[in-house]
């Protein structure tokens, strides 16, 4: 638990500097000066903002081979760790320490069409478990949730630690579900702000496999008859309707937010590369009626290179050797699938508010073709945006031969500047172990053990931040001589417990660091009210409906106690009294006045 908070004043800037900061300031973010002064001048705090250090979400009674609804508990308080410090930490820290950064992280959104013809859904037809995660039933309401978790994000914008403003959110990918412009497009349109409506085809009508005669997906008109219905999971008329017909309206972050690719914004379902033939299913009016169909259909378009996803595909035809059996939906050319350009051109042209104008990409990526990038958040803190998936195939990762000597002279460059290094990736060190390579034309890849011990050489790199298993966790990762960095991976947008996190660094002022991290749930109430087909009602259901996934595993994906909310210790990289109270002041004061000039937007 937190101890002896306290309120911290204005320290280092002199009146005159104070005034000359909130005239800029002021006229940049077109904030009334006096307002804005009054919000400058108020000291840092501790913010009582919703995060699961008030209240958690849980299960109800445990029963057997049943459908659950979820209620409210107690919340979990900060766990210290140790692992890399390897002693105990001064026990008046919480009174001396200052904030140096204060960041939120999104990963695993995962934003889905549910109707588009080239979703691989009718897989799970031929084994649940093994094509896990190609349906779910609360697929038609990821655009409420991201909107329910964009919500919640802007709401811890004050740190629960300190008080200090949020300077970013950083993104870790797999961000667009099924490779569809039209998801990567809804994605940054929610992230950026804007009203929406999560439908593709045919207007306020449900086309997708939900309502066709099938087992292997939830009905929720009537699920009597698919395998969910014998797990409990209710009955809701005019749920999937309702879900592609209500308007999503969503703020926008208050903060500039940055991205990385992930497997799914790299491969189809995040395994296998598109093919010509799939980019026409996509955005025609043909679709698969069960799996036969797709394998013969789609798959088998593939066959004209020897991948062993080849091989298989081509073996399924010849052993079923199905005539195919389609259906018409409506066709829509928004179901385009995006190639690597597309994904950094259509974040380049999003708008500046929230910004930053490409979210960590540049007009060099677009024209070179380098899918990294590298950027500061302030004049303190250097962030590294990796691109760890693999183009040939495979869900998992590693790191190109020419990315890790980029990042490792990044590093080295941030170290001699006395820069505070972030690492963010999609994948982490338990999936950075994919060796596909191409037959011709590839480069040598970097797996977790060579990589981390790189990572290790730069006392600056404090945390690498990613995602990609929807698990939370949390992992030290100590050097041997005293010193390490902290792994942070947070769960999924899609899967439960639905959580993202929020995360501080902080200078405890006696040769340690902290790094706080805060888990959040999105903003929708933990039960689900029957019949409530609102924004919210949609994102609260979404929960509900992920927690009774009898497929996998819900419990074990909020991680435990030790992976959620805790205070990361480890010395500090550099003598961080070399950063001036003045410089953090102004830093902050920036995003004092940026999220100042959300809530005046809001607020008209």
């Amino acid at each position: 638990m937190l101890r002896g908070r306290r309120e911290r004043t204005l320290t280092g800037l002199s009146r005159r500097a104070f005034l000359a900061t909130t005239g800029v300031l002021a006229a940049t973010f077109a904030v009334p000066r006096e307002a804005l002064g009054a919000v400058l001048a108020a000291p840092l705090k501790p913010a009582d903002v919703p995060t699961t250090l008030q209240e958690t979400i849980q299960f109800t009674a445990p029963v057997y081979n049943q459908y659950r609804t979820l209620v409210t508990g107690p919340g979990d308080p900060y766990q210290t760790r140790m692992d890399i410090l390897g002693k105990e930490p001064a026990a008046d820290r919480a009174t001396n320490r200052r904030s140096l950064m204060y960041v939120g992280h999104f990963t695993d959104i995962h934003m889905i069409d549910a109707q588009g013809p080239a979703r691989l859904d009718v897989m799970a037809g031929q084994s649940p478990s093994l094509w896990a995660g190609v349906i779910r039933p609360q697929d038609t309401m990821q655009m409420h949730v991201l909107a329910a978790m964009t919500a919640a994000m802007n709401a811890a914008k004050e740190s629960p630690v300190t008080g200090a403003p949020m300077s970013a959110a950083l993104n870790t990918g797999d961000s667009a579900d099924q490779h569809s412009q039209l998801e990567l497009d809804w994605y940054i349109g929610v992230l950026d702000g804007g009203q929406f409506t999560p439908n593709s085809g045919k207007a306020g009508v449900y086309e997708g496999v939900q309502v066709w005669d099938s087992t292997f997906a939830w009905h929720p008109d009537d699920p009597s008859q698919d395998d969910f219905g014998s797990f409990g999971f209710p009955t809701i008329p005019g749920l999937l309707d309702a879900a592609v017909s209500n308007t999503v309206t969503s703020p926008g972050l208050a903060v500039p937010w940055y991205a990385v690719f992930g497997n799914h914004d790299t491969l189809w379902n995040g395994v296998i590369p598109t093919e010509p033939n799939l980019h026409s299913f996509a955005t025609g009016n043909r679709k698969a009626d069960d799996w036969p169909a797709l394998a013969e259909t789609y798959l088998r378009g593939m066959s004209l290179d020897g991948s062993s996803m080849t091989r298989l595909t081509d073996q399924l035809w010849r052993q079923w050797n199905m005539n195919a059996q389609m259906r018409h939906v409506t066709a829509d050319g928004r179901r385009e699938l995006f190639r690597q350009k597309g994904f950094i051109a259509s974040h380049l042209n999003s708008p500046a508010i929230p910004g930053p104008v490409g979210h960590g990409f540049t007009e060099d990526n677009l024209s070179s073709g380098r899918t990294y990038w590298q950027a500061d958040l302030d004049s303190n803190f250097r962030i590294f945006g990796l691109d760890t998936c693999n183009l040939t195939a495979g869900a998992d990762g590693a790191v190109p031969e020419d990315q890790f000597n980029w990042l490792k002279a990044g590093l080295e460059q941030a170290q001699t500047e006395n820069k505070i290094a972030l690492v963010l990736s999609h994948h982490n060190s338990l999936t950075l172990e994919n060796a596909a390579e191409p037959v011709v034309g590839g480069q040598g890849l970097i797996h977790a053990e060579e990589f981390i011990a790189m990572l290790n050489q730069f006392p600056n790199m404090v945390a690498w931040i990613n995602g990609h298993t929807h698990i939370n966790t949390i992992r030290p990762h100590p050097n041997g001589s005293g010193g390490g960095f902290w792994e942070i991976t947070s769960a999924s947008c899609v899967d439960f417990p639905q959580q993202q996190q929020v995360i501080e660094f902080v200078d405890n002022r006696d040769g340690t660091m902290s790094i706080f991290a805060t888990t959040l749930d999105h903003a929708s109430p933990a039960a689900w009210s029957k019949g409530d087909f609102s924004q919210v009602g949609l994102a609260s259901l979404s929960r509900e409906l992920a927690a009774n996934d009898w497929i996998e595993n819900p419990a074990m994906r909020g991680g435990s106690p030790l992976d959620r909310n805790t205070e990361l210790l480890l010395p500090q990289p550099f003598d961080l009294s070399t950063i001036t109270d003045a410089q953090l002041e102004s830093e902050q004061a920036t995003s004092r006045a940026r999220i100042a000039a959300f809530d005046q937007r809001q607020a008209q």
